[in-house]
């Protein structure tokens, strides 16, 4: 079978653009924080679920509100699922403000299409609950089943979200406030680019006002008093850098034949040679029966055949400081497939004329 290649080049252009620092650093300690927890859908089109613990759940529910259900019979219904729930706190969020909810059934609900959910608290890792789920759902995916068995699915549909389905209880302490400094974190660490950094905050606001303290984070004096601290953030994250070049690399997925060639990519002066082989393989059943009346069974036999193609190699040479151009220019005229193109790479890399690091996704 044959497979799409992709080959995808970046080309940069030779002035590296700046970007402001908020967009390539975040604030130490300014994170959203992870939530999770445990519910039940109900009105759904008999698509739930008959596991024990949704019959457990369904139980203790009834009797909080009073529901006396006789310990010799198990509640079931179809039109209740069991569901985990997460959801992402956002940074500085205050009770009373709401955030988005992912609801995804744990048991063997067909589709939660339809469903409500029942009112959830949502935990943190601390174990404290942090918010209240409760709404409808908006699911994507349906699906449809015939009575002799067949199915149709698209996308999940035991899947589903709630927009500001869920309602802030409890504020997340941090750090923004405390100190007499904060730390910008690079989001992709390099030292060159953190010296730029604390070089541009300290030419605005003076030196030794920020300094590197490694290749990810920057410290910066910052005044006490929240408000002004925000102020001066807000000053800090418009300031342009101009980010340092990323290291030369060479990215290859395996499985979807993507290679990805960055700018700065060299390769030393090598020869290559390229030679193409195809083997086909095809696989036949012959019968043969026994002649006239004699006796005898028929019997299949199966005949293999085996052709091997193979094409007549090609040679190409690459010059002292080959460029990204030089490399593609050259795979594209011998027309190497993604599988020969892998194997010339990591050839390459062997041999110590792939000035890059070779990296295989």
């Amino acid at each position: 079978m044959r497979y799409l290649f992709v080959l995808i080049t970046c080309f940069l252009a030779s002035i590296a653009h700046a970007e402001r620092i908020k967009d390539i650093s975040s604030v130490a300690g300014v994170r959203s924080n992870q939530l999770v927890g445990y519910g039940l859908v109900v009105g759904l089109d008999g698509t739930g679920d008959k596991t024990s613990f949704t019959s457990q759940t369904f139980r203790n529910m009834l009797n909080n509100f009073g529901v006396a259900i006789p310990a010799n019979v198990s509640p079931s219904s179809k039109n209740i699922a069991a569901v985990a729930i997460h959801a992402d706190l956002p940074p500085f969020s205050k009770p009373g403000q709401t955030i988005d909810i992912t609801v995804s059934a744990i048991g063997d609900a067909k589709s939660l299409r339809g469903g409500s959910l029942l009112m959830s608290p949502l935990k943190g890792a601390d174990g404290n609950v942090y918010a209240l789920a409760q709404g409808n759902l908006v699911v994507s995916g349906f699906g449809a089943e015939g009575r002799d068995g067949s199915r149709l699915s698209v996308n999940v549909p035991s899947v589903g979200r709630i927009p500001n389905g869920a309602t802030v209880e409890r504020t997340v302490p941090n750090a923004f406030s405390q100190g007499d400094s904060l730390v910008l974190n690079l989001n992709h660490p390099d030292f060159t680019t953190s010296r730029r950094v604390a070089e541009e905050i300290n030419n605005l606001l003076g030196a030794n006002t920020a300094k590197t303290i490694d290749a990810t984070s920057i410290r910066v004096r910052a005044p006490r008093d929240a408000g002004q601290r925000v102020s001066f953030i807000s000053v800090l994250e418009n300031l342009e850098v101009t980010p340092a070049k990323e290291t030369a690399k060479v990215i290859i997925n395996s499985r979807t034949g993507t290679i990805v060639i960055g700018q700065d990519v060299r390769v030393s002066p090598v020869a290559v040679t390229h030679g193409g082989l195809t083997v086909a393989i095809t696989e036949e059943l012959e019968v043969n029966q026994p002649n006239g009346l004699t006796e005898g069974e028929t019997v299949i036999t199966p005949r293999t055949g085996i052709q091997v193609d193979e094409d007549s190699g090609h040679m190409f040479e690459f010059s002292p400081g080959a460029s990204l151009r030089d490399i593609v220019e050259a795979v594209n005229q011998v027309g190497a497939a993604p599988g020969d193109l892998m194997a010339i790479l990591e050839a390459l890399k062997q041999a110590g004329a792939l000035k890059a690091e070779l990296i295989v996704i």
